[in-house]
């Protein structure tokens, strides 16, 4: 009828993403352990293996992904089948509040509803198209963005832990993992970052942020180590350059050892059950026992 508006209709993210095969989370208990340089990696080297692969870079207050792609100058473009995401070779697809806000040091000074909306476009109204992976890089902590894609995101493979090994972070990464079994998302397994330093003169390695937690951790907890990434300058120089630091080939035990991490969660995402099969006991929130 004329001059009566029309509901808006609500957006169905299962059939936007029904084009997506596999779908994961990348969380951490606290900030600064790498989570958001694991996510990237992981991507990229996905798509070394051939894999199409999205990113939503879900860290509405402090999105990283741009600058680690080197593409944070970009802006995205609508068009009749949504918001496309931004394209970095060989086959990955972004989308991150970075590209949105006006500037670099622009604030994002929102509450959890507006963050809850944000994360509904991300995955309901951006073109993601056909993909092998889609993967959701989390902020630190199990606040709101976290319990909104743990609502919003359909039979989600597994979440992948990221920590560092000193008892400070690991008392973090605890809840984190209590967190998605609460939310019956699997637990594929923890990443160690940060995990000793080699001298390249000397060749003595330094456990800087102590040694074994990881470990600890996923016997306590019963859940797999997907593998430890030592401290390397190579890490940081690439994140600051915006190049996935899995492009290196100059023999790094981090490279090395983050492939080895890729096709470990490969193999467990493409030859077992997926977190929408596997459902874990259902618990309560505030009441996650071992």
């Amino acid at each position: 009828m004329k001059g009566k508006e029309e509901a808006p209709q609500e957006v169905d993210i299962g059939e936007r993403l029904r084009g997506v095969k596999h779908k994961l989370v990348v969380m951490s208990g606290k900030g600064g352990v790498g989570k958001s340089t694991v996510a990237a990696n992981l991507a990229m080297a996905l798509a070394m293996h051939g894999k199409s692969v999205g990113i939503v870079d879900c860290d509405i207050h402090g999105p990283t992904i741009p600058k680690m792609f080197g593409v944070e100058d970009q802006r995205p473009m609508m068009s009749a089948n949504g918001l496309e995401p931004i394209l970095v070779p060989p086959r990955l697809k972004l989308m991150s509040m970075g590209f949105l806000i006006s500037g670099r040091d622009a604030p994002v000074i929102w509450r959890g509803p507006l963050k809850m909306a944000a994360i509904k476009q991300f995955l309901g109204e951006v073109n993601w198209g056909e993909l092998d992976y889609l993967i959701i890089d989390l902020p630190p902590g199990t606040g709101d963005e976290p319990l909104s894609v743990a609502q919003l995101l359909p039979a989600p493979d597994g979440a992948i832990i990221v920590t560092t090994p000193q008892d400070v972070a690991l008392l973090s990464v605890r809840k984190s993992i209590n967190f998605a079994r609460a939310l019956n998302m699997r637990v594929l397994g923890l990443i160690e970052n940060m995990s000793g330093f080699t001298c390249p003169h000397c060749g003595k390695t330094v456990n800087i942020f102590g040694s074994g937690g990881g470990q600890k951790a996923c016997m306590d907890l019963t859940v797999p180590m997907l593998g430890c990434i030592p401290l390397d300058p190579i890490i940081a120089e690439t994140g600051d350059s915006g190049k996935p630091f899995v492009l290196e080939s100059s023999g790094s035990p981090s490279v090395k050892a983050f492939d080895e991490i890729a096709r470990k969660v490969e193999e467990m995402v493409e030859t077992g059950e997926s977190g929408g099969k596997k459902k874990a006991e259902q618990i309560g929130v505030g009441d996650v026992r071992q």
